[in-house]
């Protein structure tokens, strides 16, 4: 084997065991305190909560500890094992030119990635959120939404695989930043159109109706200086109890969207102190700096692609005979993961002090006692475990941890 391989295996294996470890140590942890209520939560959340909270998480750790294993199995069949290859050899057996054979090779790899996703996206859906009680989807819904997904990532995702391909072999040596600067336009026309044309094919989206909670979020909004496009109730009880609230799109199409399974759970101040949350994502510029975070470690990877296009041992220790522009994009995608799994814990914190940021906001411009009362009744209705392993969600974890979460809030309400 070439050194390479080497390297790959050793990241492989590594973040792999870490994942494991980890998951292992948050099994441990929550089944150790599954017996009691934490104290800050005492009189809010009953002992029977809790503990379904601990069994789900559990139950959730052990199917992530199976799709950990399989996908290692098969980033190990589809690189060293040779599956690459083959496929590649399928397709060029047709004579198409390359920018027509990568495209189907990148496009059959991905359905044939989510064909094999299929079992466990099944046993999650209609077993485990089943047995807990979130499943709302019908075996129909769970196809038709399959079928849209897959159509959509079709119409959507040829086009770009072919711009993208296109040129990486005809825009010579700054090829990367020209498919830096089109990914990023895509990106930027996707996170626009979404609300508005993308979203809609999957969901029921509604104007909030008038009320005291539409007086409470209207005012909120007017105080914050805060302009979208509306705010709206998306029909998330057709598919799971669980509930949410987020902003989406940018610029005039910016929307607010509440779950209605949310607001059926939550008071008007507890709903206004959420909203006031969200908005001080936007108002810390917070979805900002994440979007150009992404642009920056989007054209850092394409600046290392572009260097490991013209590596032949990058193809040769990862199982491809025959270097391309598409190989050497597929393979990439593919093994960065390995790579880039250890700077997970330093986007978990950045993620985590936002969250902060945004309760603080919250609890100035709202109620931090509303804003605790609403995340209480969340972790509630969405069975959250109240105790996380603290490795684990250092690791992982981009909301802080509930106590401390609630302890932060109730220094600054």
């Amino acid at each position: 084997m070439q050194t390479f391989t080497y390297i790959f295996l050793v990241f492989l294996l590594a973040s792999t065991l870490v994942q494991i470890y980890l998951s292992l140590r948050q099994k441990q942890h929550v089944s150790a305190h599954r017996s009691a209520v934490p104290a800050p939560f005492l009189g809010k959340i009953a002992l029977e909560e809790h503990q379904k909270a601990a069994d789900y998480t559990l139950a959730k750790g052990g199917v992530g500890r199976i799709d950990v294993l399989l996908g290692l199995v098969l980033l190990l069949v589809w690189t060293l094992g040779g599956g690459l290859d083959w496929l590649d050899v399928q397709w060029r057996s047709l004579g198409w030119n390359e920018l027509y054979t990568g495209t189907a090779v990148i496009i059959s790899l991905m359905l044939l990635g989510s064909v094999l996703d299929l079992p466990l996206s099944l046993y999650r859906t209609f077993v485990l959120e089943e047995r807990f009680g979130f499943n709302k989807m019908t075996p129909t819904t769970f196809v038709v939404d399959a079928l849209k997904g897959t159509a959509l990532a079709l119409v959507i995702g040829i086009p770009v695989v072919m711009l993208i391909l296109w040129l990486m072999a005809s825009a010579g040596s700054l090829w990367w930043l020209y498919a830096w600067a089109a990914l990023t336009g895509f990106s930027l026309l996707m996170t626009w159109a979404y609300p508005k044309f993308i979203a809609p094919l999957f969901n029921k989206f509604s104007p909030l109706e008038e009320g005291e909670v539409a007086q409470r979020l209207n005012a909120l909004l007017a105080r914050t200086g805060f302009n979208s496009n509306g705010v709206f109730v998306m029909d998330g009880s057709r598919r799971s109890a669980h509930g949410n609230a987020y902003f989406t799109g940018f610029g005039k199409n910016k929307r607010i969207v509440f779950f209605d399974t949310l607001l059926k759970h939550l008071t008007p101040a507890q709903v206004e102190a959420v909203l006031a949350h969200e908005l001080g994502h936007f108002k810390r510029k917070h979805i900002v700096k994440g979007m150009v975070l992404s642009m920056l470690m989007t054209l850092a990877g394409f600046v290392v692609l572009a260097w490991l296009m013209g590596q032949a041992w990058f193809y040769t220790a990862l199982g491809v005979s025959q270097p391309s522009t598409y190989m050497a994009l597929l393979l990439f995608v593919l093994v960065s993961p390995a790579f880039t799994f250890f700077i997970g814990p330093i986007m978990a914190w950045w993620s985590r002090k936002h969250e902060f940021e945004a309760d603080e906001f919250a609890a100035q411009q709202s109620s931090g006692v509303e804003l605790i009362a609403a995340l209480v009744g969340l972790y509630k209705e969405n069975a959250s475990t109240l105790t996380p392993d603290p490795l684990y969600s250092a690791f992982y974890d981009s909301h802080p941890p509930a106590a401390i979460r609630i302890a932060h809030l109730q220094q600054h309400t």
